[in-house]
């Protein structure tokens, strides 16, 4: 079967400043691809300001990239019109990060369910769309009589992160963007809510790009993650591999800074030198930070190929073969 979704040496530069203009690279020549009969879960982790949100507004086109192209089953996104468009809206649906911020409070549930019905005309009757509502929200471990008719506020922060979701499964997406879905409620909840997802992607055939900072969620929901930062994949494939066995420094960090139950454990063995200002100039760009910087280090990367399921873009392994961008997701576990 054709792609479901190809990204194409996708790149996002945002500038600011006339006289002295100064440009952040968000994004950098990314590419990826997803296959519509095999869905999956990929993770992008990285930490704040790595570009993972960015990636998310370019795949739910609230902005255009600067370079490359997005392609959903065959179109360039940027070029989707009328019915084609709303097409693609139903079919890419978001989960967000703060489960309160898409309601009105002045609403009850019903009605963040009834506009998507009303909007892409899913449902024949009052009837028929109040079963869909309760289908979905049954289909997230809900009881449709303890939501329906509630408020935001009478409801849990799982609860409505849950309702979220039902709204995006009523519109029987293809790929669902689920951007820090869980950061916001108590870790109690997190399960429930990632089980959700995992149930979404097997039952439903949905694929997610679930996108987090945080690494034990990532292994506790994907198959497979790309670790960006500053725009830039530092290492990508199977998550059991990279997170058991990380191979860039700054994954290694990442890793690192996870706080393990064991009093025994150092929790930051490495030394985490801070963030610069700015762009960061040519070459890796985890360079300014990274405790094993060679002068190599000042020439950009490419990506290593450690294992047939494991890359890295980092000098340490330029014994191993090279892999080119737009390979990245040959090397992804489906």
């Amino acid at each position: 079967m054709a792609d479901l979704l190809r990204l194409e040496n996708v790149s996002k530069v945002y500038s600011r400043g006339l006289l002295h203009a100064q440009s952040n690279v968000a994004l950098s020549d990314f590419s990826l691809t997803l296959r519509e009969d095999e869905p999956t879960i990929l993770t992008v982790a990285g930490e704040s300001g790595s570009g993972k949100t960015t990636l998310a507004m370019l795949l739910l086109g609230f902005t255009q990239p600067t370079t490359g192209r997005i392609i959903y089953r065959g179109r360039d996104i940027s070029t989707l019109r009328g019915a084609d468009k709303m097409a693609y809206r139903r079919e890419v649906q978001a989960v967000f990060q703060d489960p309160f911020a898409v309601f009105n409070p002045f609403y009850t549930v019903d009605h963040l369910l009834t506009v998507p019905i009303q909007r892409f005309k899913l449902a024949k009757s009052k009837a028929d769309a109040r079963a869909k509502m309760e289908e979905a929200l049954t289909a997230v471990g809900l009881r449709p009589e303890d939501i329906l008719g509630r408020f935001p506020h009478q409801l849990s922060g799982g609860q409505r992160q849950r309702i979220n979701v039902a709204r995006a499964l009523l519109l029987k997406p293809k790929l669902l963007i689920a951007d820090e879905p869980v950061s916001m409620v108590d870790a109690s909840l997190r399960a429930t809510i990632l089980e959700t997802l995992r149930n979404l992607q097997r039952d439903h055939g949905v694929s997610i790009i679930y996108i987090t900072h945080d690494l034990t969620t990532a292994y506790h929901i994907a198959k497979s993650i790309i670790v960006l930062y500053r725009g830039s994949v530092m290492e990508a494939g199977d998550v059991d591999t990279v997170i058991k066995d990380p191979q860039h420094p700054y994954t290694q960090l990442l890793v690192d800074s996870i706080p393990w139950p064991n009093l025994d454990q150092r929790w930051g063995a490495q030394p985490i030198k801070a963030r610069e200002a700015g762009g960061g100039g040519s070459g890796c760009r985890f360079r300014s930070r990274c405790p094993q910087a060679m002068d190599i280090c000042a020439t950009e990367p490419p990506l290593f190929e450690i294992s047939p399921t494991h890359t890295a873009s980092c000098f340490l392994h330029h014994k191993q073969p090279e892999v080119a961008m737009e390979r990245l997701s040959q090397l992804l576990p489906a």
